[in-house]
């Protein structure tokens, strides 16, 4: 793909667009406004998942500690904690996984919870993403009345996942086991939507994130050479940015996987 073929499919969408490609291989790079601060949405989880595991690695975080769940921790809209009976028992490494493949909101809030959002976003920092932010728990909607959004940008969600893949986020160990969590995504409209029709189907690790006029989905595809995709919108038309997501996800592959 082109700079001026990725510009066509970009440029046609509303609101505010970013995209970053990298191949993993020869390390050829294609963005659009890469660098633009957008709301997170769930992507944000992926920061969280990376610091819950900086706290295992140390000993702080005890994957196999017990949660026991009760009425007041259930929140509405993604995942599948909030429709369980109450006094369900759940680990944290429970909770990291139904963040991710399920986009759990109430797995998301407890994690916040037990690591605290100030010490999320100091971690943060120490990775170096200056414009990534954890400012609320999903689905406060008295702060995002108030315009209080998390935060990130396609460039360094893209640097995230390239260390996971790298095995340099946290340590080999975290790195693997994360795209693990990964690769099991359920959440699979966007990115993977064509890639999952052809055989043989290929491995993608990646999140979601979507919120009112908001759709994003990052990622690593494991074609011949693999490859990392960062879709952000904001404002947007949803339907139609998550169909050129789909249709630059499969050209891509086909490029890569020759």
């Amino acid at each position: 793909m082109t700079q001026q073929e990725m510009n066509t499919y970009l440029e046609k969408l509303p609101g505010s667009i970013s995209f970053y490609y990298k191949n993993l291989v020869t390390g050829q790079e294609l963005s659009y406004r890469k660098n633009e601060k957008m709301f997170a949405a769930s992507v944000i989880k992926l920061y969280i998942m990376a610091d819950a595991f900086y706290r295992i690695s140390t000993g702080a975080l005890d994957p196999d500690q017990i949660i026991v769940m009760k009425k007041e921790y259930y929140v509405p809209s993604c995942g599948a904690v909030a429709y369980m009976h109450e006094g369900l028992e759940v680990t944290v490494m429970d909770l990291i996984t139904l963040m991710i493949i399920f986009s759990d909101n109430t797995a998301t809030n407890i994690l916040i919870d037990l690591l605290g959002i100030e010490q999320i976003n100091e971690e943060i920092r120490k990775l170096g993403y200056e414009d990534v932010w954890l400012r609320r728990k999903m689905y406060d909607t008295e702060k995002s009345k108030r315009g209080i959004q998390n935060q990130i940008t396609a460039k360094q969600t893209a640097v995230l996942l390239e260390q996971m893949y790298q095995g340099t986020l946290i340590d080999s160990m975290s790195s693997e086991k994360m795209i693990s969590i990964m690769k099991n995504q359920q959440v699979n409209g966007k990115i993977p939507f064509y890639l999952n029709a052809l055989d043989p189907e290929p491995e993608i690790a990646h999140k979601t994130g979507e919120d009112s006029k908001i759709t994003h989905d990052v990622g690593i595809i494991y074609a011949k050479q693999p490859f990392i995709v960062c879709f952000c919108g904001n404002e947007t038309d949803t339907p139609a940015y998550e169909r050129v997501m789909a249709e630059m996800s499969l050209q891509l592959y086909q490029e890569n996987n020759k």
